[in-house]
């Protein structure tokens, strides 16, 4: 795909037969063999996810005190935890969770930070200044170290955990922006435009933000597996998703508690977790390499 300009908007010109839509799915997703497994396990992840309650062969939230620490069988697939729990079924609905935690919290922080590095980039001066130090003060603290002392002050709750991972992502965001914008505003076509007298509003929709929208949705897709992967953690910490609702967090930190007992919340929920976190990865790769190829090399 080429991109040819003229004094009003750039206009992108298939150069293959796969510039389409289509051809760059295609390409992603059936590229390699190890992005189609990855795609084929994030698809099993999203409807185990969708279809928890008929999936699971037990309610999560039931205990049974005849129940504690039964070894795996065809009753139950993982055993059963400290409080008689099936842990299948916790970890099922626990995926839940991880989905929602991991597809909304990197797309609110997409949007918060394109806002923020839209803005910065393209206007400068007192605003380029305020938000850049905001910024840097954010990326100064380690993320995981940022949601915890967020996730200190705001406390538990989904919608606080949800705010916790979207402030923790907006920084990365916001200088990803920031930097695109920069060179999207040097362009003869902006520049033209704003010769024009075209109105900023119009100059941002057209102009800045469908040129700057590959490198977001690259890095949107790699922040999956890290917002997974971050809930997991506050939950483990005992910050996140809170008892008894079942979170794959909170579900291995049962099992460390109950370790000698019963093993298999950790491995149960220990492999989802790598095998979730691992096939997201693997997918934000090839969307990095697909539609941001400068970063690929």
């Amino acid at each position: 795909m080429t991109l040819a300009t003229d004094h009003h908007h750039p206009v992108l010109i298939p150069s293959d037969p796969q510039a389409g839509l289509l051809g760059v799915l295609r390409r992603i997703l059936f590229g390699r063999v190890s992005t189609t497994l990855a795609f084929a396990l994030v698809v099993l992840f999203v409807l185990v996810a969708a279809f928890a309650p008929l999936i699971a062969p037990y309610d999560p939230l039931r205990q049974s005190i005849i129940q504690i620490n039964r070894l795996p069988s065809a009753a139950n697939w993982l055993g059963t935890d400290q409080f008689g729990r099936d842990v299948f079924s916790r970890l099922i609905y626990g995926a839940r969770n991880s989905l929602i935690f991991g597809l909304l919290s990197p797309l609110l922080a997409a949007i918060f930070g394109t806002l923020l590095g839209i803005t910065a980039g393209y206007f400068g001066g007192l605003a380029d200044r305020l938000i850049s130090r905001v910024v840097d003060l954010l990326l100064a603290f380690p993320e995981l170290l940022l949601a915890i002392l967020i996730a200190a002050v705001l406390g538990g709750g989904f919608w606080n955990i949800i705010a916790v991972i979207t402030v923790a992502f907006i920084p990365g965001f916001a200088r990803v922006a920031r930097a695109q914008t920069l060179a999207v505003r040097q362009e003869p076509y902006v520049e033209a435009a704003i010769s024009m007298g075209v109105s900023t509003p119009v100059i941002l929709v057209r102009h800045v933000l469908p040129n700057i929208t590959a490198p977001i949705i690259a890095l949107m897709t790699l922040w999956v597996a890290s917002a997974i992967r971050l809930e997991a953690a506050l939950s483990f910490l005992g910050i996140g998703t809170q008892p008894p609702n079942p979170s794959w967090g909170n579900i291995i930190r049962d099992g460390l508690n109950n370790l000698f007992g019963s093993p298999w919340p950790i491995v149960g929920a220990g492999l989802a977790i790598t095998g979730v976190v691992l096939a997201f990865n693997l997918l934000g790769d090839a969307v990095r390499d697909v539609l941001d190829p400068s970063t690929g090399r």
